[in-house]
C-alpha cells in the first residue's frame, strides 16, 4: 500500500471532485487520498477471465458484476476503494446519481500482488467485513495456481478454502457458479518454477 504524501484533510465530496479529473485512480481513507499502483498484464487477464465467465442471470436471479473502475464506499470506515471485481445480488445500490460507487456487494475479488497481498488479507478484509451484504471474498495469486476463498457462515464466522491445483474448480457460495482454475488463469503467464517472479515486478 502506498502512503499518502499530503497532510491536508479532504472531505469525501472533495475527493470525488478530484477523482473525476485525476489521471490515475486514488483511494480515499477517511480524509486522506492515496494513489493506487498500476496493474500488470496477469492482473488484468485474471480479472477479465473471471468476469467473462460469469453469467448475469443464474437460477432466475439477476446479478451485476463490476471491474476495477467501479468504486466501493465503506461507510463504517469512511473509505472509497476500487476492488478488482465486485458482484451484487440483484440491483446495485449506488451512492450518487452518476453511479460511480456502490455499497452492497455480496462478493469481492482481489488479485494479489507482492506489495498489497498482506493488506488485502488483513486490514482491507476487516473493512470489507463491515459491509452487511458482503458474503464471499476471493483472493487470487497472479503468479501461481493459488486461490483463497473466504465465505461467511450463518454464525458470522468466515471459512477459508484454498485451491492450489490447475485442475481445481473454484465453487462460489454467494451464487451458484464455479470456474476451473485452468480457465481462470487462461493465457496468464504463470511461472510455477520461479518463486521470485512476483518480486521482479514493482506494480500490482
Amino acid at each position: 500500500m502506498i502512503v499518502a504524501t499530503q497532510s491536508k484533510y479532504f472531505t469525501p465530496e472533495e475527493y470525488l471532485e478530484l477523482e473525476e479529473q485525476a489521471e490515475f485512480k486514488n483511494e480515499y481513507l477517511d480524509g486522506e487520498i492515496v494513489p493506487m499502483a498500476g496493474a500488470t498484464a496477469n492482473h488484468n487477464k485474471i480479472s477479465l477471465n473471471f468476469c467473462r465467465s460469469f453469467p448475469l442471470s443464474i437460477d432466475e436471479k439477476d446479478y451485476d458484476i463490476f471491474m476495477s473502475d467501479m468504486r466501493l464506499w465503506i461507510p463504517s470506515y469512511r473509505r472509497y476503494t476500487y476492488p478488482d471485481v465486485m458482484m451484487t445480488d440483484g440491483e446495485p445500490i449506488f451512492t450518487d446519481e452518476k453511479q460511480t460507487a456502490i455499497i452492497n456487494p455480496c462478493l469481492i475479488v482481489e488479485i494479489l500482488s507482492r506489495s498489497t497481498k498482506d493488506y488485502d488479507k488483513t486490514d482491507k478484509f476487516k473493512k470489507y467485513r463491515s459491509i452487511a451484504s458482503f458474503q464471499e471474498y476471493i483472493l487470487i495469486s497472479q503468479t501461481s495456481y493459488n486461490v483463497e476463498q473466504y465465505t461467511k457462515r450463518e454464525d458470522g464466522r468466515w471459512l477459508l478454502t484454498e485451491y492450489l491445483e490447475e485442475d481445481s474448480r473454484l465453487k462460489l457460495e454467494a451464487v451458484n457458479f464455479e470456474i476451473a482454475l485452468k480457465d481462470l488463469y487462461k493465457r496468464v503467464n504463470v511461472d510455477l518454477e520461479n518463486p521470485n517472479l512476483e518480486n521482479s515486478n514493482p506494480e500490482l
